[in-house]
């Protein structure tokens, strides 16, 4: 078995290729992918060869951790089932090629557990799955009526600003790029310096920028926290004293877990969270350079598809 698949074979330099797949186990699942979506974080860091070191980094690698298909084959006992539409939060099945994360592929083998049931309904949304699980898991717990700053507006700030509202709050979001913070979305979309806010019980950074941490201490409230929600290519500091004098609390939120991927799946089919116009654009997955190119670049882009239904 083999699959057409994207390969970062440096950094900034990317093919599609065939590679022959790890032959399923018991335990395992076959899944023909519909849609990919390209990640402006973590993938950005890969393409452009700034990721820290991470486990299992090295080139080549087949990236994308969004990916929805559905199964084709699996074993009789397991979690998922033949034509059952699946999201896959990547694999590692293309022998020396690694899978970082390995969901950019025309198939994929994977442990049948890891695969998250969608409805089909969704289509190319349910890639969206991982980054509202991961804004979930930055959410916490949030008092209704709190006024929460959420700093960026790429889809991970607008899922968690969405978020935000279904728990009964009205966040602030930061935005210093005039196209991403046009539009009505609900919420007060405001750059840094048009916001005079200096009592934020919570701030939470999707933002990735690694040099705004004492931007943020000096806006928090006494006893205010704040959430480093997006994945830093360079060493965080800040200035001791400030956040001593507001006795302010740092927490880091780590990868989604299977409880928030449920929380937020809830959501979706109860029509309280909405995945409507974070999808801005799509690309067939053999002009996979062009679209990554177009995700990194563009800040009109909020999110790229690669579309795998025609891959020969």
């Amino acid at each position: 078995m083999d699959a057409l698949a994207v390969i970062l074979e440096n950094p900034e330099h990317l093919s599609v290729q065939r590679l022959a797949l790890t032959p399923p186990g018991d335990a395992d699942a076959v899944v023909a992918v519909s849609w990919s979506g390209i990640s402006t974080g973590t993938e950005r860091l890969l393409w452009s060869g700034r990721m820290p070191p991470f486990p299992g980094m090295g080139y080549p690698l087949v990236p994308g951790y969004e990916s929805v298909g559905t199964v084709v084959a699996a074993d009789a006992g397991a979690t998922v089932r033949v034509g059952q539409t699946v999201y896959i939060p990547g694999a590692r099945c293309f022998g020396a090629v690694r899978g970082l994360f390995g969901g950019a592929a025309s198939h994929l083998v994977a442990p049948a557990q890891r695969l998250v049931p969608v409805d089909e309904a969704l289509g190319e949304q349910a890639c969206l799955l991982a980054l509202a699980a991961t804004a979930h898991r930055a959410l916490g717990r949030l008092t209704p009526g709190a006024t929460p700053l959420i700093v960026g507006h790429g889809v991970l700030g607008r899922l968690l600003a969405r978020l935000t509202l279904a728990a009964g709050a009205a966040p602030t979001v930061w935005e210093t790029d005039p196209v991403r913070a046009a539009g009505d979305h609900g919420y007060a979309v405001v750059a840094p310096d048009a916001d005079p806010r200096r009592d934020y019980t919570t701030i939470t950074d999707v933002s990735g920028n690694a040099a705004g941490l004492d931007d943020l201490i000096a806006r928090l409230a006494p006893g205010g926290e704040i959430v480093l929600a997006g994945f830093y290519e360079a060493p965080l500091s800040f200035a001791f004293p400030p956040a001593f004098m507001r006795e302010a609390r740092i927490r880091i939120s780590a990868e989604f877990r299977s409880e928030d991927t449920a929380a937020v799946t809830r959501l979706i089919d109860s029509g309280r969270l909405s995945l409507d116009g974070l999808i801005t654009h799509r690309a067939p997955a053999a002009r996979a350079q062009d679209a990554y190119r177009t995700a990194f670049a563009d800040p009109g882009c909020l999110k790229m598809i690669l579309d795998w239904r025609d891959a020969a």
